[in-house]
């Protein structure tokens, strides 16, 4: 999906310190971290959104696999009448349908797709919260190498 994308590709240009203007580096900073914190909280908003759906979507299914939906229900989301096509379906087996609903899946990938964006985001905000640490240890080289 193409936020993931984005949000790496742009990681892969904002991670890069520039050794030659590391006071640069060292103050754009707390403008990634706002940037990437920006990003995070619209990901958990976006995740609640989509666990809420998938919620809503379990019950609907729920209440279509075991026959308590009303056909004009069933027509309306444009669903077919008979979720079995004619079969006897235990108890049991219900999960077999559940696990296979084509919407069901979806709204399982997308909830995933969103935790999978958080945990990116995440680690991205952990590493800008130690980018000065990088950027002191680069100095601390250079004081080094210059003898001091």
């Amino acid at each position: 999906m193409k936020e993931l994308e984005t949000i790496l590709s742009m990681w892969e240009t904002d991670c890069i310190i520039d050794e030659h203007h590391l006071d640069k580096a060292s103050r754009q900073t707390p403008k990634l971290h706002a940037k990437y914190l920006q990003l995070l909280a619209n990901a958990k908003i976006r995740l609640k959104r989509s666990e809420m759906k998938q919620k809503s979507l379990l019950k609907d299914k729920w209440l279509y696999y075991n026959g308590k939906m009303s056909p004009e229900e069933v027509a309306e989301k444009g669903w077919i009448q008979d979720p079995f096509d004619g079969l006897k379906v235990l108890k049991g087996e219900m999960d077999y349908y559940y696990d296979s609903d084509k919407e069901i899946q979806a709204s399982e990938e997308l909830v995933s797709y969103w935790k999978t964006i958080i945990e990116t985001l995440t680690s991205i905000i952990d590493n800008v919260k130690w980018r000065h640490q990088n950027i002191n240890n680069m100095i601390k080289w250079r004081q080094f190498q210059a003898g001091d």
